[in-house]
């Protein structure tokens, strides 16, 4: 049998990883809550904008102190 303090670390993973679905994190919250007797506490990380992500990575261009290898890898990823 697995050891319930690891099963109960791995349902509140679920809840913190922005890429599960939300099925899974009822059904993790509703574990947790029954086997458990906790109510999670889960602060979503707010989903990133394409866009300002994108700004970032330009900015980062015009920053003398990013170094040029770092500035090579953003210039292939924005596709210059």
């Amino acid at each position: 049998m697995a050891n319930p303090d690891n099963v109960k670390n791995g349902l509140k993973g679920v809840l913190n990883n922005p890429k599960v679905s939300a099925e899974a994190r009822e059904r993790a919250t509703r574990r947790l809550e029954n086997d458990f007797g906790l109510a999670p506490k889960v602060e979503l990380r707010p989903i990133k904008n394409p866009q300002q992500v994108r700004q970032g990575m330009e900015s980062a261009l015009n920053n003398p102190n990013v170094s040029e290898h770092k500035k090579q890898q953003l210039r292939n990823q924005l596709g210059y």
